[in-house]
């Protein structure tokens, strides 16, 4: 039996909440056998004094079912998440926030095509709307995780810009009082991001890391569809303070959403919300249709234990804005969809500045 052969045989252990292997997370350190005797060294960052114990049964589950394995020593070295008060759990990193970014805030939709890119550009701009009204301009950044499709930069119009490099650092471009940081800005529009996994969290690690986001109250986290590589960069990396989960009112997206919230307990990132994109048409009568359902962004709020910060309208020119990189909160801020994100974004503050249960406010 060969360290090699112990190493391969742990991944079928996932790492709780995840499809992930506890190899490919680069959580088991050492291997050995000898005499019988499996012994395996893991080394985890996590708040969750649950998540050691369940790895520990599920590694000696794994290895006792190998041919020769009669004893196993599992040491695993848990190091405490470093998080802020509304903190996130970490898997294997370490990391810190930059200290000039007050809320970090991933908007995540678990499934792909219920228009979460155009909720976060929409959600950005009225943020950054509001905190200029409070007399806090430029507080306001928008980090594109989407590697393989990053719309961003087209929705917020900054299609085709480049950012400055200053010494290591990258600056991020700004639109609309909102500093914008995206792949999109990275590679040509005609070559297609074909990375694994490793590539795509040193890529988030960089965006958090190395880019001069310079004095925020909020950064939105815009990320790709799924619980993958991105979504578990992202937990590593960067201390999040919360997610907004975005669906459409159909089961074909709540019940993916549910799961995309249930990811983020998971890992201890605390659910500020979840917004129903695409809720409902206002015909020119002024008659309103529910064209894909209704009510399963306060089912899925419910189910999640958190509230349903708004819903926004199926709007025209919501989608025209994204389009032309003209965001309708930025061109009709007084409109229908305008002041529903508003609303949203009030909501939003709000629910940061308000301490989840058992927490302090920082």
């Amino acid at each position: 039996m060969t360290p090699d052969a112990i190493k391969e045989a742990l991944k079928q252990v996932k790492y709780p909440g995840f499809s992930r292997d506890i190899v490919s997370f680069g959580l088991v350190k050492t291997a050995a056998f000898a005499d019988g005797t499996a012994k395996v060294a893991l080394s985890l960052t996590t708040a969750d004094p649950k998540i050691p114990l369940h790895l520990k049964t599920e590694v000696e589950n794994c290895l006792r079912a190998l041919p020769g394995v009669t004893a196993t020593i599992i040491d695993i070295a848990v190091a405490p998440a470093k998080a802020p008060a509304a903190g996130a759990g970490n898997l294997g990193g370490n990391h810190a926030a930059p200290k000039t970014i007050k809320y970090a805030v991933a908007i995540a939709s678990g499934k792909g095509g219920v228009g979460k890119s155009t909720f976060a550009v929409n959600l950005a701009c009225a943020l950054a709307q509001l905190l200029t009204a409070r007399g806090r301009p430029g507080r306001v950044g928008l980090m594109d995780c989407d590697i393989y499709g990053p719309s961003v930069p087209l929705m917020i119009g900054l299609h085709g810009e480049r950012p400055n490099v200053q010494g290591d650092n990258l600056m991020p471009l700004e639109k609309h009082g909102v500093k914008v940081m995206s792949m999109g800005f990275l590679v040509d529009e005609n070559t297609p991001v074909v990375w694994r996994g490793p590539m795509i969290m040193k890529t988030i690690q960089q965006f958090v890391q190395n880019v001069q986001w310079g004095e925020l109250d909020v950064l939105l986290v815009d990320l790709p569809p799924g619980t993958g590589d991105a979504q578990l960069s992202l937990v590593q990396t960067l201390p999040l303070d919360g997610a907004v989960i975005v669906t459409t009112p159909q089961p074909a997206a709540t019940n993916v959403a549910r799961k995309g919230g249930l990811m983020f307990q998971k890992v201890n990132v605390p659910l500020l919300g979840v917004a129903e994109n695409m809720s409902y048409f206002v015909d020119p009568a002024g008659q309103r249709h529910t064209l894909f359902g209704e009510g399963g962004g306060a089912a899925t709020a419910e189910s999640l234990g958190t509230v349903l910060l708004g819903q926004v309208p199926l709007i025209a020119a919501i989608r025209a804005g994204g389009d032309t990189g003209k965001p309708v909160t930025i061109t009709d801020p007084e409109g229908l969809a305008g002041t529903v994100f508003r609303d949203i974004s009030e909501a939003l503050l709000a629910r940061l500045a308000k301490p989840a249960p058992g927490q302090v406010s920082a």
